[in-house]
């Protein structure tokens, strides 16, 4: 599976942006999808998780109610909008994708993009 990832940019505290991540290669269903981010000098973190075959999701604490990820399935695309946005959101965000729901390791990568929230 091939993972490219766009959206990024800057963006006051308190706007939206929307992230995509277009897949090729394969058909995603058995797939889940993930979305992590790194911040400058800390370690990357899961964000958001979405179940290909039924659209099942899961969020981080700090990203409930602000993050909302889905999928095109015909676009072979997922998506993460992001509302509400502050500046500790500001990241490198991944996506990326793992074979089944209860798995941990992710096993293919986008190449990230970059948020940037101003205050």
């Amino acid at each position: 599976v091939q993972l490219q990832a766009s959206g990024g940019g800057l963006v006051q505290a308190g706007g939206s942006l929307r992230l995509s991540c277009a897949a090729s290669g394969r058909t995603l269903s058995g797939y889940a999808m993930g979305w992590f981010r790194q911040a400058p000098g800390k370690e990357r973190e899961f964000v958001a998780t979405l179940r290909w075959s039924d659209g099942r999701t899961s969020y981080a604490d700090s990203v409930k109610g602000r993050f909302t990820i889905s999928r095109d399935n015909a676009k072979n695309t997922v998506y993460l909008q992001m509302n509400s946005l502050k500046p500790e959101d500001t990241a490198v965000y991944y996506c990326a994708a793992k074979w089944g729901w209860t798995t941990t390791k992710y096993d293919y990568w986008g190449q990230g993009t970059l948020v940037t929230v101003s205050s």
